[in-house]
């Protein structure tokens, strides 16, 4: 796919739109990587120089902001936020994105089925 070929420049894209002030939105376009990789979005925010704390906050914060539903993305009273448990701090190891340990949506857990 494209977005392999041109990674690179998307990541230093990415890195100097930070470094600029640019607020940044997490997403990422349909059919780039298979459904459910998503994640791995937060490592290459963080390999392009993009602080983990800030990679987090564009796929919460920000990304509720940008698309104007400010009721959501926070874990604050009165609002509404879908949370995923972690194994450890993604702030110091961004990496453990990739592990997590379950979903709560709308209050109710979802885990993955253990592997045969």
């Amino acid at each position: 796919p494209k977005a392999i070929r041109i990674g690179a420049q998307i990541q230093q894209t990415a890195g100097r739109a930070y470094k600029s002030g640019v607020k940044i939105a997490f997403g990422t376009d349909m059919g780039v990587g298979p459904h459910g990789d998503n994640a791995r979005e937060f490592l290459y925010m963080v390999e392009a120089g993009i602080p983990a704390g800030y990679a987090l906050q564009s796929a919460t914060l920000h990304a509720a902001s940008v698309l104007g539903v400010d009721d959501q993305g926070v874990i604050e009273p009165g609002k509404r936020a879908d949370i995923i448990a972690l194994p450890g701090d993604p702030v110091a190891d961004i990496g453990n994105v990739m592990k997590v340990d379950f979903v709560m949506k709308d209050g109710v857990v979802y885990r993955q089925p253990a592997a045969q």
